[in-house]
């Protein structure tokens, strides 16, 4: 199953399913409602009516998706998770780290699946790096590594857009520099996890203006999801609509200094869930 966020026009934002290139709206349904986050833990409760929904039904291209969550209270990213990736960072002097490695984007960075990305004008060093998103579908503590895969809504794309002097000089903790406005662009609708056989198994691809710059297996993990989630909540609560960004392969611009400008068109896809696609402009 698939669930968008769209508004018709400058109409109101509705929740709706995604089938093939139609998206019915199912904000009708009792128990529904217009906000993904607040539905997450009754999923499951909820799929056969949001399946049998035949409330008004539209073109996908003549809608304007939302991201799927837009209020989650946690969005956190983890670094150098891919080898390949690691390995291009060691490369450049950047030591491989020993632990899990986590930072925070802070959530007024999300964007829309086709939205804006701004390019600040306090640096030139503005980055791009496709990642699988994991959404939270529960409250979880403590939760074991066999167990996590039930704490899982779904998945999205999402691009970790980095302004990379901010995190090596301005921003040592990678906060700032990863949580510039509109620099967490997710969607393009969340994939419940029933419809995905391995989150493990899929394939990666970002592109610049049609340049392929980014692909690579999920299989390439340093550490899985399911691990990740384990690390995470020896630490913290996850809370239902909590984004999780994966980590990112090789082929981020940093190394080779091809940074974002504005004029880009910069496309993140993922097997099964879909592509997001942004354009750069400079910022307001």
């Amino acid at each position: 199953m698939k669930i968008a966020r769209f508004r018709v026009a400058d109409g109101p934002v509705r929740l709706g399913r995604v089938d093939g290139d139609r998206i019915t709206d199912i904000s009708g349904v009792p128990g529904v409602g217009t906000s993904l986050r607040a539905i997450l833990p009754e999923l499951g409760t909820l799929r056969d009516a949001v399946l049998a929904a035949d409330g008004p039904s539209h073109a996908l291209g003549t809608v304007v998706l939302e991201a799927p969550v837009d209020d989650p209270q946690k969005y956190l990213g983890i670094g150098m998770n891919y080898k390949e990736h690691a390995e291009e960072a060691r490369r450049a002097g950047v030591p491989i780290p020993t632990s899990q490695m986590w930072f925070n984007k802070q959530v007024s960075c999300i964007a829309g699946p086709y939205d804006a990305i701004h390019k600040p004008a306090v640096s030139d060093e503005l980055d791009y790096e496709v990642e699988l998103g994991v959404v939270i579908g529960q409250r979880c503590r403590h939760v074991a590594v066999e167990d996590a895969r039930s704490v899982i809504a779904g998945y999205l794309v999402t691009n970790d857009v980095s302004v990379r002097d901010w995190l090596a000089k301005r921003s040592p903790t990678f906060t700032l520099g990863k949580s510039f406005d509109t620099h967490g662009p997710i969607g393009p609708w969340l994939t419940t996890d029933d419809e995905i056989a391995d989150p493990h198994d899929l394939r990666m691809r970002l592109s610049v203006n049609g340049e392929v710059r980014q692909e690579s297996p999920t299989s390439d993990m340093i550490y899985d999801i399911y691990q990740q989630i384990a690390y995470l909540t020896q630490v913290m609560t996850l809370m239902p609509g909590d984004i999780l960004a994966t980590g990112t392969p090789a082929g981020i611009g940093a190394p080779t200094g091809r940074f974002l400008k504005p004029g880009d068109t910069v496309r993140a896809e993922i097997e099964g869930l879909g592509a997001i696609e942004n354009h750069v402009v400079a910022a307001p």
